[in-house]
């Protein structure tokens, strides 16, 4: 043998037995000697206490799904025993996780590409605490050192880390959240025997979609949320895949806590990578104003509710998740409900999209959305109300507008048929509702009615304080038959109403706002028909007062009635106020005022005939919206021919009227011909 054989020879053999040596060591290395600088640096970085306080160990073992070479290779298997995860500082319970035992398996080939590769990482009987003091601290954030520290100058590490699957036992988990007043358990226990998805949801895998892992462990949950008692169960798998290319999650629950009720089944898949959930999604409840607490989502109070769908979201923590739920059906009150709505968890605010639509809409179920009772049973008792003023008749109700900036809106809504009494004849109804920046905007929104149109354009601006808000209203075209189907007097007439509004105001209630409001009010009416026992049946009692004084108690054929009104700093002024009748010529002129309630009017009458000349003195309307005072004022007659004369010179209210007549009518409209008169 050569020196030089001898030489490789002996390199050899030292190189052999050095590996010899270090599989040695590392096959009886006491890896609990590493148990305090993990314990330490983990603890350093995390900003919480960790410790891995039992026993520490590897035990190499060879990989059976490994084909090729590769299954020759001995993986290290990791297991670490009593394992406690803590708190934050600023919260005073001590642990947040304890885990009797974990076990992971390690890819040493990956450490050659400087990848951390754990296929799978089983959890032990875990028992977490989730707990939550306020909107800022819980302790599911994690505050890490390395991001606080200045890394300016500091290179990225080229190492990086893989985690594809997770496997449960059995185990709890405590949720104490102050904020939803919170206080729940649950267990987990294995079923016995692990349940096919397809048995508990009754559907099979879609398409080329990766089929759904078998349910493994129950669900039972216990305790209270909000206030009020919360029970649920359900089932869930016993592996988590982390990664596209693993099983679908399979997760079912059914929790009911007061009255509302969520009830949800399908999978969890790749959470990392934007997988997200599909669940078919049922919510019930008393109110959809309660689940702000459950999803954050602002929703009105309504009453009773009941939805069924698709939720299909897409969850990341850093672009932000969307929920998609499709294709629902449900009711609310007894109004039925359909749609698909999108909330993307979005920056600077969260947003709400989607088309919503009712086939069979009633309209006391829109009542709570201002103020009104539906009479189905919506219980909000726990939310404070502003009292309604003794003697007041505009509604108090504050606008909760404090929500209004958590979220952005745009959703489109439309009620095919509304289902109400005989006494307010619509039709349909649909609206576009834009919420941006507590900023609310509802255009158009509008109805159908008595065989004509309301269209409207409103914004209240919740973003003001206080509030501003402003309304630009057109109704055209309303049959005054069907505008009052129950009054049998109003079938004898083809007349019509026509009107224009714009409001503008400030204020945090509708009060407040008519009563800072500016803007104009137009009306006209052509053939129409009045009478004493109209205004009985309507409750109008200063009509019932003034036309029992003017035309006793016949019936009596309007040609037209108009009305022009400003109003300024929420008191409206007429400009024109005028009823043109068979018998007699009627202005009325004075104030109203919104802020106060308080009304100061004269009526003056003209008669056209020898039936009332007698009565040519004005009457008056005094007191308030809810209780006003009238009579007739004392004096002198009204010289014949001033009502008139004094109509005839408002030139310019009066033509601005003749906008609100229709141009196919022409001179069949009685008001067109009065008030092109006038102009003359």
């Amino acid at each position: 043998m050569t020196k030089t054989t001898k030489a490789v020879t002996g390199i050899f053999a030292t190189l052999v037995l050095l590996i010899v040596l270090l599989l040695i060591i590392i096959a009886t290395f006491d890896w609990n000697r590493l148990k305090p600088t993990i314990n330490q640096k983990v603890s350093a970085e995390l900003n919480r206490p960790f410790a891995i306080k039992g026993d520490l160990g590897v035990v190499w073992e060879r990989q059976p799904e490994a084909t090729g070479w590769r299954r020759w290779v001995p993986w290290p298997h990791i297991h670490a025993e009593d394992i406690i995860l803590g708190n934050p500082p600023e919260i005073p319970e001590i642990t947040m996780v304890h885990l009797p035992r974990v076990e992971a398996t390690l890819s040493p080939l990956a450490l050659l590409s400087k990848t951390v590769y754990l296929p799978w990482v089983k959890l032990v009987q875990p028992d977490a605490r989730i707990i939550r003091l306020s909107e800022k601290t819980n302790n599911w954030t994690f505050t890490l050192a390395s991001a606080n520290s200045d890394h300016t100058n500091a290179q990225p590490s080229s190492w990086s880390f893989r985690l594809d699957n997770i496997l449960f036992d059995r185990g709890r988990i405590a949720v104490d959240d102050k904020v939803t007043k919170a206080n729940i358990e649950i267990l987990v226990d294995p079923l016995g025997k692990p349940l096919a998805f397809s048995e508990v949801t009754g559907e099979k895998g879609k398409g080329d979609s990766p089929k759904a892992g078998d349910y493994v462990f129950g669900l039972k949950a216990e305790g209270r949320y909000n206030g009020q008692p919360l029970t649920g169960t359900g089932k869930m798998g016993g592996m988590l895949a982390l990664r596209s290319e693993g099983t679908p999650f399979p997760v079912q629950a059914d929790i009911h806590s007061g009255h509302t009720r969520v009830a949800f089944e399908g999978t969890v898949n790749d959470p990392m990578k934007m997988g997200g959930v599909d669940l078919r999604l049922k919510f019930s409840g008393d109110s959809l104003g309660q689940l702000y607490d459950l999803t954050g989502i602002v929703l009105p109070d309504t009453p009773p509710f009941e939805t069924d769908g698709h939720l299909v979201a897409k969850i990341d923590t850093d672009k932000g998740s969307v929920f998609n739920y499709r294709n629902f059906n449900g009711r609310i009150g007894d109004s039925d409900i359909h749609g698909t709505l999108k909330y993307s968890v979005s920056k600077p605010r969260p947003k709400l999209e989607g088309d919503l639509e009712s086939k069979q809409l009633r309209l006391a179920d829109l009542g709570p959305l201002i103020g009104v009772d539906s009479g189905k049973g919506t219980k909000t008792a726990e939310v404070k109300k502003d009292p309604q003023p003794a003697g007041k008749v505009l509604p108090y109700e504050r606008f909760d507008t404090d929500k209004w900036d958590v979220m952005d809106a745009d959703v489109r809504f439309k009620g095919q048929h509304i289902e109400h009494g005989s006494s307010l004849p619509l039709s349909d109804l649909s609206t576009h509702v834009i919420l941006e920046r507590g900023d609310l905007r509802l255009q158009p929104l509008k109805f159908g009615m008595a065989n004509g149109t309301i269209s409207a354009t409103l914004h209240l601006a919740g973003n003001k304080k206080p509030m501003q808000g402003e309304a630009d209203i057109q109704a055209r075209r309303l049959r005054l038959k069907q505008l009052m189907p129950n009054v049998e007097l109003m079938q004898k007439t083809l007349g019509e109403l026509n009107g224009d509004a714009q409001l503008r105001g400030t204020g945090n209630s509708v009060a407040a706002l008519l009563g800072s409001s500016n803007g104009n009010l137009k009306l006209l009416m052509n053939d129409g028909v009045v009478s004493r026992n109209l205004m009985e049946i309507l409750g109008l009692n200063v009509g019932n007062f003034i036309i029992g004084q003017i035309f006793g108690d016949d019936e009596v054929r309007v040609n037209c009635a108009a009305a022009n009104v400003d109003i300024h700093s929420g008191i409206a002024t007429p400009q024109i106020l005028a009823f043109d009748t068979e018998n007699a010529l009627i202005n009325v002129t004075g104030t109203a005022s919104f802020a106060s309630e308080q009304l100061n009017l004269t009526i003056d009458p003209e008669s056209k005939g020898i039936r009332i000349i007698t009565l040519r003195s004005p009457l008056y309307v005094r007191g308030t919206f809810k209780n006003p005072d009238y009579g007739v004022k004392p004096g002198p007659l009204i010289v014949r021919g001033a009502v008139a004369a004094a109509l005839a010179a408002l030139v310019t209210p009066a033509a601005a009227l003749l906008a609100l007549v229709s141009p196919s009518e022409g001179d069949a409209n009685q008001c067109h011909v009065i008030l092109s008169e006038m102009r003359k």
